[in-house]
């Protein structure tokens, strides 16, 4: 994109040859930052936070701003489709997202449909047109939404889980109607993302923050297929088809073959995987992003440096038969995360990294 400064990332997504690994890092606006902090205290509370498109663009910029990182992303929440569906989320003080409206029966499934994602989603895109205003070519702007059986889970749980036996039962017991939930979320994802692309996201994510907890087999039935599926409409759409497209399973490291069959441009790696064996697992199919343990980030400047040498030269020199790697950690950076140790990593990538781009 030529009127990017900075563009690190997307030609690393189109496998071009590039001078450093680019990166950027999951939920890098958030409560570590003391900035980030009292923004939401302005804000009120995080759906106000997220509803209010010129604060959703301030917190977003804020990591850019203070640490120069090679990408933004959309400040949201994955819980937007299934809100903007009618299910009332509410985020509860020391429980997480909670749903007032869950899918509790087959009448629940049959009254949903696909949000409009102009109007029933309107704050979002106008998140998105505001922060690539204010951005003004620094660096491009990711999307994302959650996968469908992520957000399927959160819609029948009611809230998160730790075993997630209503979703997973529901999906043994009542096949059918597991997949009719899931092709409708499929259907508003795809229009959702499509109208994110529409108004100025550069690059889209999807998170799949629960396909870990599926056998293999579920996991292509369930999981994958849908996410296949979003892959393809958009790759279909005009407007869309030269947008990359991220997927990244948590506890997905030993289907990264079958995702990458998916023809996205690249995959998310969480911390459990070993970077160097994806690389040859995957070829010259897909880049990798990922995939530093988020934990060092609560330690100390020097630890952090040395895991995020480690994970470099675990992917090692950027060869031909290889698409690319982008550095980011292999989940979201924690709450107790310290600034100071961000700056550390942005500064040991961007400035170690040229070393393996020959």
């Amino acid at each position: 994109m030529t009127d990017l400064k900075n563009d690190l990332y997307l030609r690393t997504l189109r496998g071009e040859k590039v001078e450093r690994t680019p990166i950027w890092v999951m939920r890098q606006a958030g409560r570590y930052l003391p900035e980030y902090r009292a923004t939401r205290k302005q804000a009120g509370d995080f759906l106000t936070l997220c509803k209010t498109p010129e604060l959703a663009c301030e917190v977003t910029m804020q990591p850019i701003d203070r640490f120069g990182l090679d990408a933004a992303i959309l400040f949201s929440d994955i819980l937007t489709i299934p809100d903007a569906m009618g299910l009332e989320l509410v985020l509860e003080e020391g429980v997480g997202p909670v749903f007032n409206k869950p899918i509790r029966s087959q009448a629940d499934i049959d009254a949903l449909g696909v949000p409009d994602a102009e109007d029933d989603l309107g704050y979002v895109m106008n998140a998105v047109r505001v922060i690539r205003q204010e951005l003004n070519g620094r660096v491009p702007l990711i999307g994302f939404t959650g996968s469908p059986w992520t957000l399927a889970s959160y819609m029948v749980e009611g809230s998160g889980s730790k075993d997630f036996r209503r979703i997973k039962g529901f999906m043994f017991e009542s096949p059918k109607s597991a997949h009719q939930l899931l092709q409708i979320i499929t259907d508003s994802v795809i229009e959702y993302l499509k109208a994110q692309v529409k108004a100025g996201a550069q690059s889209l994510m999807v998170f799949d923050t629960w396909g870990g907890m599926l056998s293999t087999e579920n996991y292509q039935r369930f999981s994958l297929d849908y996410m296949a599926q979003i892959v393809s409409a958009l790759k279909a759409d005009a407007q869309c088809q030269d947008t990359p497209i991220v997927l990244f399973t948590k506890g997905g490291g030993q289907w990264l073959e079958m995702m990458a069959d998916t023809g996205c441009d690249g995959l998310g790696l969480d911390w459990t995987v070993d970077i160097a064996q994806a690389k040859h697992r995957v070829g010259d199919r897909v880049v990798l992003q990922g995939n530093m343990d988020p934990v060092v980030m609560n330690t100390h400047a020097p630890q952090v440096s040395e895991q995020a040498m480690a994970v470099l030269n675990a992917y090692g020199t950027h060869e031909d038969q290889h698409k690319g790697h982008i550095f980011n950690l292999g989940h979201g950076i924690q709450p107790f995360a310290k600034p100071e140790n961000m700056q550390a990593l942005v500064q040991t990538v961007q400035t170690e990294s040229g070393q393996f781009h020959p």
